[in-house]
């Protein structure tokens, strides 16, 4: 059998190709944002406060929203028996004595500030022995190690995976009846520096 040389083509080896020229449909650029999205400067700003928090930072944020409202009581023996029972709620097996959603502690002014669902202050009715704060108000929130006094500081921990459930603690405080409860307009004024 007879093998035959194919023809070569010399390669200019210093020669190289254009790229080719892409060229883009306009429907597909429609859809695509050519700004960041007003809201991603919020996004941007609440990562960098939540990380100070972790760092032991103090973080503000506002309430309601996608976060959570709160619940001011007073502070003491009522309210502590209110902690317990809510620890008794929220234990699923395998979870820490103190299973409570987070609560933090302020001794100076006396209260309790439960972090409850958002939305939690539109369906709130008055109630004797709580305030319930949502939307526009902002908390500060102590730094996640602090867990002692002085200052405010977390007497049930903030956890990922809940919050208190505003029924029970609305129904444990009635039993309860933690005394003197803060007047809103106090409340609201004091909330940006409770750390």
């Amino acid at each position: 059998m007879t093998t035959t040389q194919l023809p070569r083509r010399d390669s200019k080896v210093d020669q190289r190709r254009p790229a080719p020229e892409v060229h883009f449909n306009e429907p597909l650029l429609r859809g695509v944002p050519r700004e960041p999205a007003a809201d991603m400067g919020t996004l941007a700003d609440r990562i960098r406060r939540l990380m100070a928090l972790s760092t032991g930072q103090q973080l503000t944020l506002p309430l309601g929203g996608q976060y959570f409202d709160i619940v001011v009581t007073a502070s003491g023996p009522a309210a502590y028996g209110v902690v317990r029972l809510m620890d008794e709620i929220q234990r699923s097996p395998g979870d820490a004595p103190d299973a409570c959603g987070p609560v933090i502690e302020d001794p100076q002014r006396g209260w309790l500030i439960w972090l409850v669902p958002p939305g939690t202050s539109d369906r709130w009715a008055p109630h004797r022995f709580a305030m319930c704060l949502g939307r526009p108000h902002q908390l500060a929130l102590p730094p996640l190690d602090q867990s002692e006094p002085p200052g405010p500081y977390w007497l049930r921990r903030c956890r990922s995976d809940r919050l208190v459930p505003y029924g029970p603690l609305r129904d444990h405080l009635n039993q309860f009846q933690p005394d003197p409860v803060p007047h809103e307009t106090l409340l609201s004024s004091v909330l940006n520096d409770i750390s």
